[in-house]
């Protein structure tokens, strides 16, 4: 395994893991609807604390999934769109791989199923 693919296996798993957990996700809807936003004005929205909110946000950043910046005493956080488009063609290949490999046990269940008729 060379580093390239180490390295875009350990994205993928770090997003996924980041995905896991459903504030999370809510937290990356939110964020996709309304923009940029504070983890304040984003556990407004939640049923869980703004400490919560800065917790969970710190895992979607690792991961790559948000980044935030500073406007004054504010921290803004946006999605950041290239980790979720890296795991979505990972699982595109992945279920690509998987219909190929069920096209090929119909054709061999076919190819049975005539051979004994």
């Amino acid at each position: 395994m060379t580093d390239d693919s180490r390295r875009a296996d350990e994205a993928v798993d770090s997003v996924l893991g980041a995905l896991a957990d459903p504030t999370r996700r809510r937290l990356l809807d939110l964020l996709g609807a309304q923009g940029e936003s504070t983890a304040t004005t984003l556990a407004e929205q939640l049923p869980v604390s703004r400490q919560a909110v800065v917790k969970h946000l710190a895992v979607l950043d690792a991961a790559g999934l948000v980044s935030g910046s500073r406007v004054g005493r504010e921290v803004r956080y946006e999605v950041r769109p290239a980790a979720l488009s890296a795991t979505a063609r990972w699982m595109g290949a992945l279920a690509a791989d998987w219909d190929r490999r069920l096209a090929n046990i119909k054709r061999a269940a076919e190819e049975a199923e005539r051979d004994s008729s």
